[in-house]
């Protein structure tokens, strides 16, 4: 494990993210660090693509709702 530098202005976006999402600050960082890093290895994908992928690997049974759903 190792120490990551980055802006004070960066660290306030993940700080005030960290919020709505209910993360930590570590866990919002590292979140947007593996979606960064899939997304560069899947660049024809979308991110809900992405995001998808992951939860059938993980075995959630995750479906998007159809627009206008709640």
């Amino acid at each position: 494990m190792g120490i990551v530098n980055i802006d004070d202005d960066l660290h306030s976006q993940i700080r005030r993210a960290s919020a709505v999402t209910c993360r930590s600050i570590n866990a919002q960082a590292a979140f947007w660090i593996k979606v960064g890093m899939l997304c560069e290895m899947s660049p024809t994908l979308t991110f809900q693509e992405v995001l998808m992928r992951e939860l059938h690997a993980a075995g959630v049974e995750a479906r998007p709702l159809a627009p206008g759903a709640a």
